[in-house]
């Protein structure tokens, strides 16, 4: 592998990993489909939804960890679908006990069903009381600036505003926002939710953001194996570029073959 690419990592809680690129598990045709796409997409980091997902705790049901090994993922808990700080906290734990002491999650509590919008109130309540139990967070969270900042002073490994709705696929809705979090955090940040093709992801690493983090652009495209490699070079081309540093935007052109010297 080559050197620059080795060191350019992206590390969440003490650990480093190869890939920018974070998947989830839901929504797809199957299980063999699931696994296809997560292992096309190159992503080392899968989020798991723990309310809607066996990983274990109903023993006459497929587990996703028959597809999808801990020793080869990072298996990342979430808590979708909580509504209230208690129901977050209470799925983490039932988390940490299915998979024997596991403290990485990811936390979103949701204020309304049709939205799928994040109850603030209730995540800066949540995350504090997992933090001080012990647990590594990565919170999805608007993109208020303010708020990102308190969730890190909490202690979050790792701060996760949406780029648009849940779902959504809007794409970037709000890249200045997510370029002050961005000037003001010391803790990762990865655009969580909005994502819906490639050129969606490439913007949010092209503004600076550590990772990206998708489910529904993939599960729902018409090829999920085919979009889930899409988004693999994406976001990778996004890394690149913005690590190149993109040229000025100018008003008028400036030829490429300047005219200035030329013999008459």
């Amino acid at each position: 592998m080559n050197k620059s690419k080795q060191a350019d990592t992206l590390v969440i809680a003490g650990k480093s990993y190869q890939s920018r690129l974070l998947v989830g598990t839901g929504k797809y045709r199957d299980l063999a489909e699931t696994a296809a796409a997560i292992e096309a997409s190159g992503a080392e980091i899968v989020t798991v939804a723990v309310r809607r997902t066996n990983i274990g705790q109903n023993n006459d049901e497929p587990n996703l960890l028959d597809v999808l090994s801990p020793e080869k993922y990072t298996i990342l808990p979430n808590t979708a679908g909580c509504y209230t700080a208690e129901d977050a906290v209470r799925t983490c734990r039932l988390a940490r006990e299915l998979l024997d002491g596991h403290d990485l999650v990811k936390l979103e509590v949701l204020g309304d069903q049709k939205t799928l919008y994040p109850d603030i109130t209730q995540t800066l309540s949540a995350a504090k009381t997992l933090v001080d139990d012990g647990f590594k967070v990565m919170v999805y969270t608007s993109d208020d600036p303010i708020v990102a900042k308190q969730l890190e002073e909490i202690g979050c490994v790792a701060v996760m505003p949406l780029g648009a709705p849940i779902g959504s696929g809007l794409g970037i809705r709000n890249p200045y926002n997510i370029r002050l979090i961005l000037e003001n955090a010391s803790v990762p940040i990865l655009v969580d939710a909005g994502v819906g093709t490639a050129s969606d992801a490439t913007v949010a690493m092209e503004l600076g953001c550590d990772g990206v983090l998708m489910n529904t652009a993939i599960a729902a495209a018409r090829e999920p194996v085919l979009m889930a490699r899409a988004m693999n070079l994406a976001v990778e081309s996004g890394r690149v570029a913005w690590k190149a540093g993109r040229m000025p935007r100018k008003l008028y052109a400036s030829a490429s073959s300047p005219i200035d010297g030329l013999i008459s």
